[in-house]
């Protein structure tokens, strides 16, 4: 068993109960299949991309519409020039297959706290919030959401989906199961802590720039 098994089999055991019957099961994913529709009526059939980039932007960080994957190290490459940042960056293997530019430094692993640029592959774009949906893994490594001060995150177009729900929907269909974490970040990392002001890059990313392929 995995320490998933584990744990739910624990709470099945305190609540006094076995796995579902397929009768609650079929109900369940008939709920989970058709949320209610005050959740759904927050977004409708217009254009997802205006709406994703509107809500994103609206929270300080930035967007850029690009043609292909093939387009990304050259966006990235004008960002790093603009804000005086090197070029090095950590780049999730999901990414692996870019042709980068000559003297351009590129690390797949974890980001060091070194690291001031980081490059990673969105799972999916959540319209209704503008928000980003980040899976953990191999590919995918966690810290490149967190640790380097400027994140760029690709978005391929064909990944916006309207709402949180339907998040949920394709990670069902992809059959692997849930990743070890999954973080839905809105913007660049900050705070109000100190005197009500707000700070950018307090607890991660003073930058977040997405680049929505497509």
């Amino acid at each position: 068993m995995s320490s998933r098994d584990t744990t739910l089999s624990a709470i099945r055991k305190a609540l006094g109960r076995g796995p579902l019957d397929e009768a609650a099961r079929s109900k369940l994913d008939a709920r989970i299949a058709t949320p209610p529709q005050h959740i759904r009526a927050t977004v409708d059939d217009a254009d997802l991309v205006a709406r994703f980039t509107q809500r994103f932007e609206s929270r300080a960080g930035t967007t850029e519409r690009i043609h292909s994957l093939a387009d990304v190290p050259t966006s990235v490459t004008a960002l790093a020039e603009r804000y005086g940042i090197a070029p090095s960056a950590v780049v999730g293997s999901a990414l692996g297959e870019l042709t980068w530019p000559e003297g351009w430094q590129i690390d797949h692993g974890a980001a060091g706290i070194e690291v001031m640029l980081g490059v990673s592959l969105a799972w999916r774009g959540i319209a209704e919030t503008g928000s980003i949906l980040m899976l953990s893994g191999p590919e995918r490594p966690i810290t490149h959401n967190f640790v380097p001060e400027t994140h760029v995150v690709v978005l391929p177009v064909e990944h916006i989906v309207r709402h949180y729900e339907d998040c949920w929907v394709a990670l069902r269909e992809r059959g692997q199961g849930a990743p070890r974490a999954m973080n839905f970040i809105s913007g660049p990392s900050r705070t109000g802590d100190v005197e009500q002001t707000i700070e950018l890059g307090a607890h991660g990313p003073r930058r977040m720039h997405v680049l929505i392929v497509g």
